[in-house]
C-alpha cells in the first residue's frame, strides 16, 4: 500500500468534481514513482473512446488507443492520463500526428525505458488508419526493441 508521501504530487486522485478540459491538456498528466524498478515490466493501457476531431473538415474521429511501456522511475497515473486523452476531444489533429504526440508527452512525463502508442482508428471514407508509434531509450536493448518492434508491428 502506498503511503501519503508516495503520493505527493497527484492532485486527481479522490478529487469528487473532475475538471473536464475542452481542448489538449497535456499539463494534466501526472507521474509518481515506480515501486519495482529493480524488474521489467509492461504496462498496458486501452482507451477505446479516443476522440478528436479532423484538422480539415472538423468532423470528430474516433479511435480506440492503446499504450504500452515498460516503465523506469516514474509511472503516469492512470486518471491523469484518462483526462489527457479526453483533453484531444475537441483538438484537430491528424491521426498520426495524434499518436505521435500521446507518446511524446508520456515520454517527457515519465522518461520510460520503452513505450509504444497505437492507435486504431475506425474508419471515414471507406478507410481505416492505424498508426503506430514507438521509442526505446537510446544506447539500451530497449532501443534495440523499439526498433524490431516497430519493423514487426503489424505481423500476424
Amino acid at each position: 500500500m502506498r503511503n501519503h508521501q508516495e503520493l505527493h504530487g497527484l492532485t486527481l486522485l479522490g478529487q469528487r468534481e473532475t475538471e473536464y478540459r475542452s481542448d489538449y491538456a497535456p499539463e494534466v498528466l501526472e507521474a509518481f514513482d515506480n515501486k519495482h524498478q529493480d524488474n521489467d515490466y509492461f504496462v498496458k493501457f486501452v482507451c477505446p473512446e479516443f476522440t478528436s476531431l479532423c484538422p480539415m473538415t472538423g468532423q470528430p474521429d474516433f479511435a480506440t488507443i492503446t499504450i504500452r511501456y515498460i516503465p523506469d522511475v516514474k509511472m503516469v497515473e492512470s486518471k491523469s492520463l484518462k483526462l489527457y486523452l479526453f483533453s484531444f476531444r475537441n483538438h484537430g489533429d491528424f491521426h498520426e500526428d495524434c499518436v505521435n504526440v500521446i507518446m511524446k508527452d508520456l515520454i517527457a512525463l515519465m522518461n520510460p525505458k520503452y513505450i509504444e502508442v497505437f492507435g486504431e482508428f475506425t474508419p471515414r471514407g471507406g478507410i481505416a488508419i492505424h498508426p503506430f508509434a514507438n521509442y526505446g531509450r537510446p544506447d539500451t536493448p530497449f532501443a534495440d526493441m523499439a526498433r524490431e518492434r516497430l519493423l514487426r508491428h503489424d505481423m500476424r
